[in-house]
């Protein structure tokens, strides 16, 4: 199931992005204390007891003189909004309330979202007294916090998670192939939905963005049962949207998710742009199975050189999906299309694939015979142990005799050895270290 959304909003110079970096433990966000800093969204994934949710830090909602950079970032708040499940109204408890406050708290009634009102900057108890006026605003919860000193925090979350919608069981059976298609916008997604169905069952048009939200088609190829997931393109931060687009990257975000395979889809006539490796590493990092297509190959001037310099480029851009398959096609001519189904289909038996464990160990202690671990002043690893723990992505932990020895480059070795002995191909692969005694 896709993980819940939470949104903070609030003008500006109110302290949300200190609160956003307090909540996700890391400073992902820029903290200045001056106004109109955090230009654009930003997320991150947070976690309160046994729920993961996402957490969409926005820019200041300014309603005061209007420019075009005011308005673009109170748009982007305004789509936050709408993509949350719960939203976190965050306002400064030593200035009281503003007719900026009051202009948020009408926007945010509108929405019809839960709104959790978090007054910030209340760091003493002598301060307490300060939330009370805030009452007027009209919401049920109000609760006093700090995001520098860490205080109320937990109350905030705990407050939000009552909203979070509950955790349901998987909508389609485990057998069933989930894939999305991801990419920026007008890269030829539902054209590409369109050309593997062989119907026009999503609508395509010339105009980024046309699709507003994911949608789902399950059909089933060779006996395989499979569910498309089409979304919307995703647009690079700080571009406008169009007035009516209710879709952004988070909607994306929930469909990767959703998915087994993820089709990154690249505009072959365009080539590659810093949006298209922002986008597959939505992918990698959630350790969905990645096959990268590049479309409109019909409309690119070639040679005999072309493909494989094409090919060369994306390994060098996209260093960490080295293990993704790559094809070349046109949804307009239908070119190779008919090669993306059955490639889907070999990505997922090897997103699920699982290693038993005496076989595991055998390989580990010859790569480790092979090329044994450094030394660190004295000390070297010793790999006592190794298991398999799950799939979809496989996941293997390594037990050694202290996680500290274990230096990511060698890890890399052990990764690419597996990889050497089983294909793995098209799936990320994770390795988790842990000391003997646990």
């Amino acid at each position: 199931m896709a993980n819940p959304v939470v949104a903070i909003v609030g003008r500006p110079n109110v302290g949300k992005s200190t609160i956003f970096n307090r909540i996700l433990g890391e400073r992902l966000a820029i903290v200045e204390d001056t106004p109109g800093v955090t230009r654009d969204r930003l997320y991150g994934m947070g976690e309160w007891l046994d729920r993961s949710f996402h957490l969409i830090d926005t820019g200041g909602i300014g309603f005061g003189e209007e420019d075009h950079f005011m308005a673009l970032v109170r748009h982007q708040a305004e789509l936050a909004v709408d993509e949350a499940d719960v939203i976190i109204f965050v306002v400064d408890g030593t200035t009281g309330i503003t007719a900026e406050d009051q202009e948020v708290s009408k926007m945010l009634f509108r929405s019809k979202k839960p709104v959790i009102l978090a007054v910030n900057k209340i760091d003493n108890p002598q301060r307490l007294n300060d939330i009370y006026e805030f009452y007027s605003l009209g919401f049920e919860h109000v609760i006093p916090v700090s995001g520098a000193h860490a205080i109320g925090i937990g109350d905030l979350l705990e407050e939000a998670a009552h909203y979070f919608p509950e955790e349901l069981d998987e909508e389609y059976d485990e057998d069933i192939i989930r894939v999305s298609l991801i990419g920026r916008p007008n890269v030829g997604k539902s054209s590409l939905v369109n050309a593997i169905l062989g119907e026009e069952r999503v609508i395509v048009s010339d105009i980024a963005g046309t699709t507003r939200d994911a949608i789902d088609t399950p059909f089933t190829f060779q006996d395989q049962e499979f569910v498309l997931i089409d979304t919307a393109g995703m647009r690079k931060k700080g571009k406008v949207y169009e007035s009516t687009e209710k879709y952004s990257v988070m909607r994306a975000l929930r469909a990767i998710e959703r998915s087994d395979v993820c089709l990154v889809v690249i505009d072959g006539e365009q080539g590659i742009i810093e949006q298209d490796k922002k986008v597959a590493g939505y992918a990698h990092e959630s350790g969905r199975g990645v096959v990268i297509v590049v479309n409109k190959w019909d409309a690119v001037v070639k040679d005999d050189k072309t493909m494989q310099e094409f090919v060369e480029l994306i390994r060098t851009e996209f260093k960490y999906l080295s293990y993704a398959p790559i094809l070349f096609v046109s949804a307009k001519t239908k070119q190779r299309v008919q090669m993306i189904l059955p490639k889907v289909h070999e990505v997922a038996e090897q997103h699920s694939m699982r290693i038993q464990t005496p076989v595991l160990n055998d390989l580990i202690q010859e790569a480790i015979t092979v090329t044994p671990p450094p030394s660190d002043k004295g000390r070297r690893l010793k790999i006592s142990y190794s298991t398999q723990v799950s799939v979809k992505p496989p996941t293997f932990v390594l037990f050694v005799n202290d996680v500290e020895l274990m230096h990511f480059s060698y890890r890399r070795h052990l990764e690419n050895k597996i990889r050497e002995a089983f294909p793995f191909e098209g799936t990320p692969i994770r390795i988790l270290v842990r000391n003997k005694s646990e």
